[in-house]
């Protein structure tokens, strides 16, 4: 099959950072743009070190003189807007990895992002490879889902699609890269290091994202509630997902076996033999969501935790899963590495 040509659409950022090194070995592509406005003209190993040798250099094109078979964007929400219809018009298909296409009610996004959508004629595909495999591979927009939601979908997915809980509680707990490359007082490390830092804890902007997904599936009134938390580590988000069972007669291993039978065919999502806790270290640098940990107490209260690396599964790596099933890929292809523990 012929390469297709791709561009990176605000690549200085660690989401694009991690898009440059995942499609540099795959098979069917040709990175044809990489762009950044402030280092227009530097290698990008000046601001990705990793990427040390690899002969790609930042651009800074006009949009509408991007011709690309595929566009990422990597650009902050608000910005993207502005860019994507013209490069839809110009004929590439995009994913977009900020949240300004998230949302199939628009005034969500205007209450929880706190900004005009400039676009609201714009329909994308919500890029859950586990929930739209077959919608994503006709889609001209991804709208590729956000990094906490990723782990908390793939948690909920079968108890809430089964109907066996009406009420999930989020707790999940991610690395400092989530919050982006540019520094801020949160990020800064005597304030992050040793330390556990809950933050908008009942306002976070992926909670109306987590609700509206999972309400496809299940009651539509099913009750989420989502509190997100800074941890000391660089990568990964690990989600522990707490519910009531309401039904009396299920078990751990009944629920257990649901989520094998689940994932059973899915690349992406391994539910670990014998229920083993997922760990941040076996997930770090791959494409992978772990699931397991699956308990149940004597009062039905139900746990299952999720394990992803929040650049990879959660952003550029599920960007490029979304990808491959667009143009028809092995939705494998750029993504078969394993964790890097420890």
């Amino acid at each position: 099959m012929s390469k297709i040509d791709v561009a990176i659409i605000g690549a200085s950022g660690y989401t694009g950072g991690e898009l440059l090194r995942l499609l540099h070995r795959h098979k069917n592509v040709n990175i044809k743009y990489v762009t950044s406005r402030k280092n227009e003209g530097e290698p990008v190993s000046k601001l990705h070190p990793n990427l040390e040798g690899l002969d790609y250099t930042f651009s800074n094109p006009d949009p509408t003189d991007v011709d690309a078979d595929l566009v990422f964007s990597a650009l902050p929400h608000g910005a993207s807007m502005k860019l994507v219809p013209t490069y839809l018009e110009n004929g590439s298909r995009v994913i977009d990895l900020s949240g300004d296409f998230r949302f199939s009610d628009i005034s969500t996004y205007e209450k929880w992002y706190g900004m005009e959508h400039l676009h609201p004629e714009i329909e994308a595909v919500f890029g859950s490879p586990e929930i739209n495999r077959e919608q994503i591979k006709d889609a001209q927009l991804i709208a590729n889902p956000g990094c906490f939601v990723t782990g908390a979908i793939l948690s909920s997915l079968p108890i809430v699609e089964n109907k066996l809980v009406d009420r999930i509680i989020l707790d999940s707990k991610s690395g400092v890269s989530g919050a982006g490359v540019n520094p801020n007082a949160n990020t800064h490390y005597p304030t992050c290091s040793d330390n556990i830092k809950p933050y908008a804890i009942n306002n976070h902007r992926h909670t109306p994202e987590i609700r509206e997904q999972l309400r496809k599936f299940g009651t539509k009134d099913v009750k989420v509630s989502f509190t997100p938390h800074l941890v000391p580590v660089i990568r990964g988000i690990i989600t522990t997902n707490h519910s009531f069972l309401l039904q009396g007669d299920v078990t751990a291993d009944d629920v257990y076996e649901l989520y094998r039978e689940y994932y059973k065919d899915e690349p992406f999502v391994k539910v670990l033999d014998d229920n083993k806790i997922p760990l941040l270290a076996s997930v770090r640098g791959s494409n992978y969501c772990q699931i397991g940990g699956i308990s149940l107490d004597d009062e039905d209260h139900l746990v299952v935790v999720s394990a992803i690396d929040n650049l990879v599964k959660g952003a550029s790596g599920q960007a490029v899963q979304n990808m491959n099933i667009m143009f028809g890929f092995d939705e494998r292809e750029g993504l078969r590495e394993v964790g890097l523990y420890p």
